[in-house]
């Protein structure tokens, strides 16, 4: 288990791991003979279920119009857990609950196999702590993409190899860490990677099933890196405003560009009259159009109150939602979309539009 999960806990299971989950439970059983799972929340549960197609049924716990982080569950679902074969989560303090019911399953029921995607990942991590630029934009308009120093591809991604990707644990206190490592397609493929080592530990027999599985979504997952190399490179500017905190770091930080938000990386900061000031100035020096909110600070349908502040104070006239991708709206479930349809049919589209990307 990793130790930043156990020195959080200092050493208890959190409050899930109480004596309502004393006694014995239905022996689920390792190697192959388990057929259900859960994951943490939305994104890891598509993969999941990517990975393991028909071998394993996952359930995400998180109901719809809800997102993963923040949210806690029921006192009984550690139980329901248990009852299963795998559970897959992130082992950071975003996702508290998950580290509880993480504990408790490697502490008492050695039957479930308990997978943390973030395994081995922590020197790829950024940190928390994005600093709102307060209208200093002066070099946006020549930004480089290809030169950014910021760029974190290490060279061509196209490249990257997986079978090389360290998966020991670091003795790595995560509370400092940005989570949203998802929204990056091409670390995606990391997170993946652990999912399936941790499946086929534990399903031997379904190994080389995973790992197809796990192969052939992987192409998908570099036709999106190739759709956002292609929004930035083809981008009038490199600057976007989010109404909002802003989850999409990983984004930023691969292909270069910048969200400026009047928000910190806290959903519950409230803007002050200057930082909502400076994001309208910098809204009609760069001429923006377009500004970006996200989807789960509104009732669907509905726009954050602060985005009608933004744009009754600036020459922007529109806003379009944008997805974190740690949960699902009611239309986007009833359309069948996962991780990748959200990022091709919510964010592609609002990225070019708020970009200016022609």
């Amino acid at each position: 288990m990793n130790s930043t999960r156990r020195s959080l806990l200092q050493g208890g299971a959190g409050i899930l791991a109480t004596s309502v989950f004393a006694g014995c439970l239905d022996d689920v059983g390792r190697n192959g003979e388990f057929d259900s799972g859960y994951a943490a929340f939305f994104t890891l549960w598509d993969w999941s279920q990517q990975v393991s197609g028909d071998a394993i049924d996952f359930e995400n716990p998180v109901g719809t119009g809800e997102a993963g982080h923040g949210w806690q569950p029921s006192g009984d679902l550690t139980r329901d857990i248990a009852d299963t074969g795998a559970f897959v989560y992130l082992d950071t303090p975003e996702f508290s609950w998950a580290q509880d019911v993480a504990a408790t399953l490697e502490d008492d029921y050695d039957t479930v196999a308990v997978i943390d995607a973030l395994d081995g990942l922590d020197d790829q991590l950024l940190d928390w702590g994005h600093e709102v630029d307060n209208g200093d934009h002066e070099d946006h308009g020549d930004h480089d993409h290809e030169d950014d120093e910021n760029d974190s591809h290490e060279g061509d991604h196209e490249d990257h190899d997986h079978e090389n990707d360290s998966h020991e644990d670091h003795d790595h206190d995560r509370s400092s860490n940005d989570p949203h490592v998802w929204l990056d397609p091409v670390l995606a493929q990391d997170v993946i990677d652990n999912i399936v080592d941790g499946l086929a530990d534990a399903d031997p027999d379904n190994a080389e099933t995973f790992e197809d599985n796990a192969a052939e979504y992987a192409t998908h997952l570099e036709e999106l890196d190739g759709q956002f190399e292609e929004l930035i490179a083809e981008a009038d500017r490199h600057v976007a405003v989010l109404a909002g905190h802003d989850s999409f770091t990983y984004l930023e930080e691969r292909y270069g560009f910048e969200l400026h938000t009047p928000i910190g990386v806290s959903p519950q900061e409230e803007p002050s009259h200057g930082d909502i000031s400076d994001t309208i100035d910098l809204i009609d020096e760069e001429g923006i159009d377009t500004i970006l909110y996200d989807a789960f600070d509104a009732p669907e349908g509905e726009v954050p109150p602060l985005v009608d502040t933004i744009l009754g104070g600036s020459d922007a006239t529109d806003a379009v939602a944008v997805s974190p991708a740690a949960g699902t709206l009611e239309s986007w479930q009833e359309e069948g979309w996962g991780y990748r349809e959200q990022m091709e049919e919510i964010n592609i589209p609002a990225f070019r539009e708020a970009l200016g990307t022609q």
